[in-house]
């Protein structure tokens, strides 16, 4: 190898390593453009330049256009079908877009691909608690809670379901856990947690079921 080949090879290596950062983390920029300029110029192909469009399905989720993230993911999976996040992204997209038999398939695909996860089965529980399949959602919750204990936002939901099924005794010991939970980011979920026992306190306790959980 010749002295100036050194150079330029090392030169080449970081330009290379530059372009893949852009390819792979475009989707942390507020607009479109870097990922739209990576999908239509960048040399890399395939399943790489699916994070790209990965990225730009995110921004346009952020933005609040879901049938554009849609179409973003769709190109994606097409890509990288392999890819656990991506169908996770797409059922958030779908959930926007207030499909949500279409949100529930696409949280049984990531499952399918990576089940060590808890959040696509808490989501998926959340898209089936609104579609009013609550022993589906309960199950969901279930495996999420299972995989993620200090979760308190997915405890208070699995309350929610369970007093919406009539197990008040069994939703109550899980508003009682999210509050004994470290407090999220805005407590929001601790203060659901609190009115929701203060409402199960001062019911009529004819009301309280036998717990079936």
């Amino acid at each position: 190898m010749t002295r100036t080949a050194l150079p330029l090879l090392i030169v080449l290596g970081a330009l290379i390593g530059v372009s893949t950062h852009v390819v792979v983390n475009c989707g942390d920029e507020d607009e479109p453009d870097v990922c739209s300029a990576v999908i239509g110029f960048s040399p890399f192909r395939g399943s790489l330049i699916a994070f790209a469009y990965e990225g730009r399905g995110r921004i346009a989720l952020r933005h609040g256009d879901a049938r554009r993230a849609i179409v973003d993911f769709d190109e994606a999976i097409q890509l990288n079908p392999n890819r656990a996040a991506l169908y996770r992204d797409r059922a958030q997209a779908h959930r926007q877009n207030g499909d949500l038999e279409r949100a529930i398939e696409d949280y049984d695909e990531a499952i399918a691909h990576d089940p060590r996860l808890a959040a696509p089965y808490y989501q998926r529980g959340l898209a089936l608690a609104a579609t009013g399949d609550l022993d589906r959602a309960i199950l969901s919750y279930n495996t999420a809670i299972r995989l993620e204990p200090s979760d308190a936002q997915a405890r208070l939901d699995r309350g929610l379901a369970l007093l919406a099924r009539g197990q008040a005794d069994d939703a109550r010991a899980d508003f009682e856990a999210a509050l004994a939970l470290p407090a999220g980011k805005d407590g929001r979920t601790r203060d659901a947690a609190r009115a929701k026992l203060a409402e199960l306190s001062s019911a009529d306790p004819a009301l309280v079921s036998p717990s079936r959980r």
